[in-house]
């Protein structure tokens, strides 16, 4: 049973970098053809998709969030990361850690992790 937990700070101040984590257990991040995307859910609006990393590494963001929007992975950890710079309150929102199998089904979501930008 795949799993996918964030982690990272709930409260962010405006102007500094939102950083969270997502731990895989279940699955290996570098199994051909699994892409770990990070996706949010402001509170009273649709979900929006951020950006994701392939199981060969290679990113891709949102066009709208690409200019403050980082991700990364530690193999050896099992583990990808989210950057979000320049945060202001609009930013605050339930993020989640996805998985998805090429251009199938975004299968294995995590729990979630509320981030408030405020100060």
């Amino acid at each position: 049973q795949v799993q996918l937990q964030e982690s990272g700070p709930g409260l962010v101040e405006p102007s500094q970098t939102l950083s969270l984590t997502c731990t895989v257990s279940g699955g290996s991040i570098t199994t051909k053809y699994y892409y770990w995307n990070w996706i949010r859910q402001p509170p009273g609006k649709g979900v929006e998709w951020m950006g994701v990393i392939g199981y060969d590494g290679n990113t891709y963001y949102s066009p709208s969030l690409k200019s403050r929007t980082s991700i990364s992975r530690n193999a050896s950890k099992n583990q990808f990361s989210l950057q979000l710079s320049s945060v202001t309150p609009e930013d605050t929102a339930v993020y989640y850690c996805v998985r998805r199998y090429g251009l199938g089904w975004y299968d294995y979501w995590g729990q979630g992790t509320q981030v408030t930008v405020s100060s």
